[in-house]
């Protein structure tokens, strides 16, 4: 069995980690954080600081912390021979770091020199409906609109939403801002290019903020370069991995759960062989911990730790 260390433990998408590393049977799992969490406990577990000596000796390292930390504590932990599993946007678009949704581009996977990073909580779930949809038609261009519930900022933002009276909800955007767009909206175009290998695909994205806990919805509209009726599109999109079709999917239905709901496709007339559809993912699971712990999974299968056999459950990404 592994050697699992979950840096960031005490995080919203941390504290997901350890309950899937839990409930997939994986037993030999610390928890990291910061020096000022050190001392608490997740499920259980004790909190012990993160440092670059504290994680040496594990077969993977899993990161749910800033690009600060990362850039801090995930080269070390790759020199001492685990396989990082990073969460941050410090490496994701680094030439020679997998980008990685299993489902989408898993055989990058195997390319790792350590490290593979995983993608935004909203690119995750784009990927998912877009690869198929290329697959058979081709894709021309991509406009996107996220509503994205507010665990995304984190746990303290999470349970400052859960405090404040419901007249003071209202939508936000908490991105840093180039005097054009949102970092955010820059990190869903290039993201969504690399995971697809379409370095020149023109895509577009406006995001915002809203008062939701759990749950990223986003509305998407395609331009294919082949014409794709919407009916082939529901048709496609129900027989594609970690994907379920609903009349009208939502933040609400989709959290918990561990797939992309789509729904709402239809023909979009402003557009040449355009389609429209609309989504929703849990964030802290299939849109990070789930997907990052599903890299690992597939990694670990190929290329399989010398402490034993690798156990999970039957929602392990098929690629």
């Amino acid at each position: 069995m592994p050697r699992m260390a979950v840096v960031g433990a005490t995080g919203a998408v941390g504290r997901v980690m350890v309950d899937l590393l839990v409930e997939r049977g994986f037993d030999d799992v610390r928890a990291f954080a910061s020096a000022r969490s050190a001392g608490t406990e997740v499920r259980g577990l004790p909190v012990e600081e993160a440092t670059p000596d504290s994680l040496a000796g594990f077969d993977v390292c899993f990161f749910s912390v800033g690009s600060k930390a990362s850039r801090e504590l995930v080269p070390p932990a790759v020199r001492a021979g685990a396989l990082c599993v990073d969460k941050s946007e410090a490496f994701r678009l680094e030439t020679g770091v997998p980008l990685v949704v299993p489902e989408v581009n898993g055989k990058r996977a195997l390319e790792h020199e350590g490290l593979i990073a995983n993608p935004n909580c909203s690119s995750i779930p784009l990927t998912l409906v877009l690869k198929p949809l290329h697959q058979v038609a081709g894709l021309r261009s991509v406009r996107v609109a996220t509503y994205q519930s507010v665990s995304g900022k984190g746990a303290r933002r999470l349970q400052q939403l859960l405090d404040e009276p419901q007249a003071e909800h209202d939508l936000s955007v908490d991105w840093d801002f180039d005097g054009e767009e949102f970092d955010e909206e820059m990190k869903i175009r290039e993201e969504t290019r690399k995971i697809l290998e379409l370095p020149e695909l023109a895509v577009s994205a406006t995001c915002v903020r809203v008062p939701v806990p759990v749950g990223h919805a986003e509305s998407v509209w395609i331009e294919t370069e082949e014409p794709l009726a919407p009916a082939r599109a529901r048709e496609v999109l129900g027989n594609a991995p970690s994907v379920r079709l609903e009349d009208f999917p939502t933040p609400g239905q989709a959290a918990g759960g561990d797939e992309a709901l789509v729904g709402r496709i239809r023909r979009d007339p402003a557009a040449e062989n355009g389609l429209s559809l609309h989504l929703a993912c849990d964030n802290l699971r299939k849109g990070a911990a789930l997907n990052a712990l599903q890299i690992a999974e597939l990694v670990l299968e190929t290329q399989p730790v010398p402490s034993g056999q690798v156990r999970g459950s039957d929602t392990r990404a098929k690629v």
